[in-house]
């Protein structure tokens, strides 16, 4: 029942990822909202999961992971019942933002308890397994439950539908799991923590509201460079202190840091594509959120076919061409649709979406195990915590720069022309660096 607990946990992260996005147009229509601001509201969600994950995480180290995984699951459903009563846009994108907060919460501290409750490696392993599985399902799910709950009452309703899922994951874990260890050595970082909620504001804020404004605009470079300046202050930082929650030597190891840029680009690009490809589906080809939920089934649920299977393939040809391969295939998906038009019929662009989908599912398992494979068991934790922010961070930058290019562009097939080409890039950018940088067999 704990394994249900912190799947539960999980889940409701990953549902909250996909399910939003089929929503946005219906949630733009209701407010009169521009394109910037329902960039908002994916990214302030993602802004403040980035930003507190690491730290979330050394928190339930210092006083139990049992009590603050309830506390971010009471802190994830109270806030998405805020966002279900929401009155104004205003409201609704404050609510996201402390859903994040509560999503950066149940994550690490899921582990952190499937890893108290299950000693033995075998056990683990599996545990591991059915915890990423249900949060697989649960972003495939995602499109589809979100288009049906908006066709039926409405796109409230994909706030409301975490309220039960909440409240039993609630009762689960305070009946069942078992309180971790507190650690009083553990320190927080509070001076870097609050350089990256700044460095992740700033370039959120310059890259979204460059869409309206445009990069020249005066306010646009001051956020650019606050968010810079921000960055260097949090590498300073963690530099200095005793006790950094981002500790810099993990990067000297070249498969650590080369797997942790290609967590950041490919999320830069997948997600800022789902929000991309979300608008292009309802606002181009006029679907209805639910058809819209439909047209991303095959897509998302390539995730979690190509996942199930990602152990063997990489087996077969090891994690370092497995994620080169995972990469490569959303690459070629991405152009592979640059022919796309304002007609274009979904058929023709069905493989595509299935390709992306299924070089996602089969790079992230691989991805996971090459970076924890690279550091000693004793920085799992924290090093499992790097990769899920670096990811979070990508999915913010993609959502404001991919989105912003469609802003800032009047035709519309144009600017996904140009988020394509830009995602492409990246995505090429990290085959390299996995290929360059990565070394098989290196963990300590």
């Amino acid at each position: 029942m704990t394994l249900a607990a912190m799947s539960l946990g999980f889940a409701v992260v990953q549902l909250d990822v996909t399910i939003v996005n089929v929503a946005i147009n219906a949630i733009g229509t209701s407010f009169g909202a521009s394109l910037s601001a329902l960039q908002w509201v994916v990214s302030a969600y993602t802004i403040t999961f980035a930003a507190l994950i690491l730290s979330a995480g050394a928190l339930g180290d210092r006083i139990g992971a049992k009590r603050l995984f309830m506390a971010g699951f009471t802190i994830f459903t109270g806030a998405s019942l805020a966002c279900a009563l929401a009155p104004n846009l205003a409201m609704l994108i404050a609510a996201r933002a402390v859903q994040g907060v509560g999503a950066a919460v149940l994550v690490p501290n899921s582990l952190a308890l499937l890893n108290h409750v299950y000693r033995e490696d075998g056990s683990r392993r599996r545990a591991v397994a059915i915890w990423a599985a249900g949060a697989s399902l649960a972003l495939t799910a995602g499109p589809l439950i979100g288009g049906a709950l908006i066709a039926i009452t409405g796109w409230r309703s994909i706030f409301l539908v975490n309220l039960p899922i909440g409240l039993v994951g609630l009762w689960l874990t305070a009946r069942y799991a078992v309180e971790t260890p507190r650690s009083s050595s553990q320190r927080l970082d509070w001076l870097g923590q609050t350089a990256a909620i700044l460095a992740l504001g700033c370039l959120g804020a310059a890259s979204i509201e460059s869409g309206p404004l445009g990069w020249s605009d005066p306010r646009i470079i001051t956020g650019v460079i606050a968010a810079f300046a921000s960055i260097a202050a949090f590498l300073w930082v963690e530099r200095t202190v005793t006790h950094p929650m981002l500790p810099l030597s993990l990067f000297r190891n070249s498969s650590f840091a080369a797997t942790s840029a290609v967590g950041l680009l490919v999320n830069a690009a997948f997600y800022g594509l789902i929000f991309v490809f979300s608008l292009y589906f309802q606002r181009i080809q006029h679907l209805s959120p639910l058809w819209t939920g439909i047209a991303f089934a095959p897509m998302t649920g390539a995730v979690l076919a190509t996942n199930l299977i990602a152990a063997r393939v990489t087996n077969l040809i090891g994690p370092r061409l497995a994620v080169a391969a995972g990469t490569a295939a959303v690459a070629v998906g991405c152009l592979a649709l640059l022919g796309i038009r304002a007609g274009s019929n979904y058929w023709s662009l069905l493989l595509q979406l299935v390709a992306m989908g299924a070089g996602l599912g089969l790079l992230v398992p691989p991805l996971t195990s090459t970076l924890l494979a690279s550091v000693p068991k004793t920085q799992s934790g924290i090093a499992s915590g790097v990769l899920n922010s670096m990811r979070q961070t990508g999915s913010v930058i993609g959502v404001a720069l991919l989105g912003s290019l469609i802003a800032q562009n009047s035709d519309f097939i144009a600017g996904t022309r140009m988020a394509l080409e830009l995602s492409a890039l990246a995505l090429a950018g990290a085959c390299v660096a996995v290929l360059t940088g990565v070394h098989e067999r290196t963990r300590h």
